[in-house]
């Protein structure tokens, strides 16, 4: 790692940081949304200079991939969110590395993470992810039954329900993105009346930061914008 490079994810993420309270603080944001810096394809050593340059949440997609990050820097306390479609077949390795997933659409995933949680951790943090836009090569559950997957992870030991993720349809209209984001926040304070205790929205990336922030997200996930181009191979993506 150069100092030129430490310098310039330092700086890529100090912009990405303004732009969000910018924008939260135009729609009259009471709070700007939580960062996750999207780290994966990128080396341990740009998360590490991200880290110190104070960014705690870092996100991942790849687990064989993640793994060796995450235990490369293990020493650093950081806080690691699974964001990617989840196989059964790398559940284990999620429950036992990761702080949060928030990609569940389905019970069996749910599951098999809760039965496979180690109980030395605290309880892993989870999302539903919810297919907003109703695209059937989407990934999420269906609104339809979501309701009948919330009551089933709610109950599951060693996971802990925090709230709902979308990526709603690519679009380049400004209006469709913030209706798909609205119709989530909706669904999520619906969820919340009837006593759930739930506080995280995780939507909105890189293209469509302005609407997720105004139509009321928690959490939003960013990695170009902070380490640039894929520039490295990074051994094991699985």
């Amino acid at each position: 790692m150069t100092e030129e490079r430490s310098a310039e994810i330092s700086d890529r993420l100090r912009q990405v940081r303004e732009k969000i309270a910018g924008i939260a603080d135009r729609y009259r944001r009471e709070t700007p949304p939580a960062l996750i810096a999207v780290s994966k394809n990128f080396p341990a050593a740009d998360i590490l200079a991200a880290a110190v340059a104070g960014q705690r949440r870092f996100g991942e997609s790849y687990v064989q991939e993640a793994r060796g990050k995450i235990q490369q820097l293990a020493e650093y306390n950081l806080e690691w969110h699974f964001i990617g479609p989840l196989q059964s077949n790398k559940t284990r390795a999620v429950a036992s590395h990761f702080d949060w997933v928030h990609s569940i659409d389905r019970g069996a995933i749910a599951r098999r993470l809760s039965n496979q949680r180690p109980p030395s951790l605290p309880n892993l943090q989870i999302c539903l992810q919810v297919n907003i836009s109703g695209e059937p090569s989407k990934s999420g559950v269906d609104v339809s039954e979501l309701d009948e997957l919330v009551a089933e992870v709610a109950d599951l030991p060693r996971l802990q329900l925090r709230g709902l993720m979308a990526i709603p349809a690519r679009t380049p209209d400004v209006g469709r993105r913030r209706a798909a984001f609205h119709a989530l926040h909706d669904t999520f304070l619906r969820l919340q009346k009837r006593g759930l205790p739930l506080d995280t929205l995780s939507m909105g990336m890189s293209d469509d930061l302005e609407a997720a922030v105004a139509e009321g997200s928690t959490l939003v996930r960013v990695g170009t914008a902070i380490f640039g181009s894929r520039h490295h191979k990074i051994p094991g993506r699985g």
